[in-house]
């Protein structure tokens, strides 16, 4: 029998384990207020979401930033938007997976839902912008969500470049955490009612299921994984990566051997990876990414 098997049948340690898991469903309290207005006007002061700007030649797409679980359109991309702006894009964050009664933290509403949101979302930008397609840069859920649109949505047509910072695309175990969920009676239905984008993303769900069923990748499109093997969160890190025609996937450490992101450095302040966030956007301009990208 497995150590952890046993460990999971000592009721102390399996007191434990649960209260791990149910931690996860702590963190959707609000613990902050936040309202759609002063945040919209935030992140436009900050550069981004400005409604009025035109993509240029040089950039001609507009850029959506897609948060992670637990985050919002403005704590999410807070280094992120700046760095893209001032490289002349125009670029917008949005919303998305609310529960209601939890104001701050989102992405933990069903993600096919979610992926509504964000065709939505992507036809405004397109519309306010001229634009024909955008390119979508995303963390975590938000790296692997925007698929579901691209795949079942009519995202494809719309949708030039996918660049994920260390997307579950493949669902994760959370270093084997989710492997134990059978051993504790009610809480993955306790999980899968309350924070139902949390129980899509485990390995296996019916929503990977679904999302990865006849391949990773729909035509037309360019694909970048961007992951670190430092990845605590989604789990085995190598998951992340696609399969397919127009995929590029990039571990972090081969770019720069000393870089120790974990999961959520990499898609908040590792400006390495956000180097080569930019250069997935404009592969035509690529510049080689290494350790010294960091003061770029």
């Amino acid at each position: 029998m497995l150590p952890w098997i046993r460990a999971a049948r000592v009721p102390r340690t399996r007191s434990l384990l649960a209260a791990l898991l149910l931690a996860l469903t702590v963190l959707v309290a609000p613990t902050a207020t936040a309202s759609a207005a002063p945040a919209a006007e935030a992140a436009t002061s900050r550069g981004w979401n400005d409604y009025s700007c035109k993509p240029s030649a040089a950039h001609p797409r507009p850029v959506v930033l897609v948060h992670g679980t637990f985050g919002n359109s403005i704590d999410n991309w807070l280094v992120l938007a700046p760095y893209l702006v001032n490289r002349g894009y125009c670029v917008f964050s949005l919303d998305y997976g609310q529960l209601p009664g939890v104001p701050f933290f989102h992405g933990l509403g069903p993600i096919d839902k979610s992926a509504e949101q964000l065709d939505v979302f992507v036809d405004k930008v397109l519309d306010a912008t001229g634009a024909p397609k955008a390119d979508i840069v995303g963390h975590s859920q938000g790296g692997m969500m925007p698929n579901y649109y691209l795949k079942f949505l009519g995202g494809g047509d719309k949708v030039n470049a996918l660049v994920g910072l260390a997307p579950d695309n493949h669902g994760t175990t959370l270093l084997g955490l989710t492997k134990l969920l059978p051993y504790f009676p009610g809480v993955e239905k306790f999980i899968s009612d309350k924070t139902p984008g949390l129980a899509d993303q485990v390995a296996g769900s019916p929503f990977i299921t679904k999302l990865t069923a006849g391949g990773d990748t729909v035509p037309g499109v360019r694909y970048t994984v961007i992951a670190t093997k430092y990845d605590q969160v989604v789990t085995p890190y190598r998951t992340q990566f696609l399969d397919g025609p127009n995929v590029r996937n990039v571990l972090l450490q081969d770019l720069c051997p000393v870089d120790l992101s974990e999961h959520v450095a990499i898609g908040t302040v590792d400006r390495i990876a956000f180097h080569e966030v930019a250069n997935a956007l404009d592969p035509a301009r690529a510049t080689p990414t290494t350790c010294a990208s960091v003061i770029g």
